[in-house]
């Protein structure tokens, strides 16, 4: 499979980090093993999608609809599951990173949208911890609320803030396994001094779910029902 490794700027803070990303020229992305190498990836239109895009989104809404329109776009190119997610600056909404479910063509159950997101973003800053520039703090957009493992991720991400738009239980009515979240998973990240707001968009995203089987999308559970 080829590929193209193409350099984007992001703007962080008050500096400019070149952040060179893998970008697949087929619609097979995700993660690659290359000998003792895992390479994190997305796919190809997402790099002339960014490039036509802003660069700052000043308020929860544009960041919400900028993720909304990544999950669809998966959706759409048949290059994922329906979930997108950015990491922003959270006061000046700036964009950092994004990501976009993974799952099925890179065969990883890890490659969600939040976890590529923030792991894009924490290598853009140069930091596993994106809360450790305390002048600068991040907030991850979801188009979805987490599922239980990341849910995980986000307590130890360094976000400040969590922006959701479809609920769990929409993820769960078209079939997903969102996992054994615990009841008070939002109090769990505000004691953590992570803020959450959900129900941001949540129709607009609940379409792309809604959406998704009917296109013929996967419901790429652990494991799937026997027929």
């Amino acid at each position: 499979m080829d590929y193209n490794c193409t350099v984007i700027t992001l703007f962080v803070s008050s500096h400019i980090f070149n952040v060179a990303l893998l970008y697949s020229q087929t619609r097979k992305a995700g993660i690659i093993l290359r000998g003792h190498e895992v390479v994190l990836s997305l796919p190809l239109w997402v790099e002339s999608f960014l490039c036509n895009s802003e660069k700052v989104f000043p308020s929860i809404e544009e960041r919400m609809r900028l993720v909304i329109m990544l999950s669809r776009l998966n959706v759409e190119h048949k290059t994922g599951g329906p979930f997108g997610a950015g990491i922003f600056e959270q006061k000046s909404g700036r964009l950092i990173a994004v990501g976009v479910n993974q799952v099925e063509p890179a065969n990883c159950s890890i490659a969600h949208a939040e976890i590529l997101a923030i792991t894009f973003a924490q290598h853009a800053i140069g930091h596993y911890d994106l809360g450790a520039k305390k002048e600068t703090a991040y907030e991850l957009v979801t188009s979805t609320e987490p599922c239980v493992m990341c849910l995980g991720a986000i307590c130890w991400s360094g976000v400040t803030s969590v922006v959701c738009g479809a609920r769990d239980e929409d993820a769960r009515e078209i079939g997903f396994d969102e996992g054994p979240k615990p009841k008070d998973w939002i109090c769990s990240l505000e004691s953590r001094g992570i803020k959450v707001v959900h129900d941001v968009m949540r129709e607009h995203a609940k379409t792309v779910l809604t959406d998704y089987p009917k296109k013929g999308g996967l419901i790429y559970n652990s494991r799937r029902q026997q027929t």
